[in-house]
């Protein structure tokens, strides 16, 4: 099961004089993990590197920064993806300390240090949802509204034109009781637009 995060979680590491600062935290995507680095970059204009890796969306992420290939980007990555984290980037400012570390050194540093935050991270289940409209004329309006509040759905928006339109979300797996309800109780005047899965993804 994929987790994401609730909070940011930060840690820090001094190895031989080099800072190693974290942060893992939630990103909605490769656009926000970017604007976030561009970030990170003007916090610390003398920080050696600022590596980051991401897995949002079926999307990931692995960049070095400047140090050797492969040693910092893709090892934080696999922290990631061993956590089985989704939405998520790993960032990791160094300030160097004027001792070189070696790659297996920085593959170690990189790793420990968004091991470490991760220790403290608090982890929230991904749940998929099921993001569903019906339309139905607005004597029934107050009924779709109540079914759907005592299905714990969220309603996301209501229309109103000559029918009533209702978009709402729920967990995928309650999806299919929530429909055979509203069908039954509609009496054949609900009808079904198209919605979608939403995979991985938090409503």
């Amino acid at each position: 099961m994929p987790f994401t995060l609730a909070h940011p979680a930060h840690h820090e590491l001094v190895i031989k004089k080099s800072r190693f600062i974290a942060c893992v935290e939630s990103v909605a995507g490769r656009d926000e993990a970017q604007a976030r680095v561009a970030q990170l970059k003007a916090q610390h204009p003398d920080a050696a590197h600022v590596c980051w890796a991401l897995l949002a969306g079926g999307q990931s992420a692995a960049n070095d920064d400047g140090e050797p290939g492969g040693t910092a980007g893709r090892p934080m990555l696999e922290v990631l993806r061993h956590q089985e984290m989704e939405g998520v980037m790993a960032s990791v400012v160094r300030y160097f300390g004027g001792v070189k570390l070696g790659a297996g050194g920085l593959v170690r540093a990189y790793t420990d240090a968004v091991a470490q935050a991760m220790l403290t991270a608090e982890k929230i289940p991904v749940v998929k949802q099921a993001k569903l409209v019906c339309s139905v004329p607005y004597a029934l309006e107050g009924l779709v509204r109540h079914e759907v509040e005592l299905a714990g759905a969220n309603l996301l928006d209501v229309q109103h034109g000559s029918l009533v339109s209702l978009h709402f979300a729920l967990p995928d797996h309650l999806a299919a009781t929530l429909m055979g309800r509203l069908n039954e109780s509609g009496r054949g005047q609900l009808q079904w637009l198209e919605g979608d899965r939403l995979d991985g993804g938090l409503v």
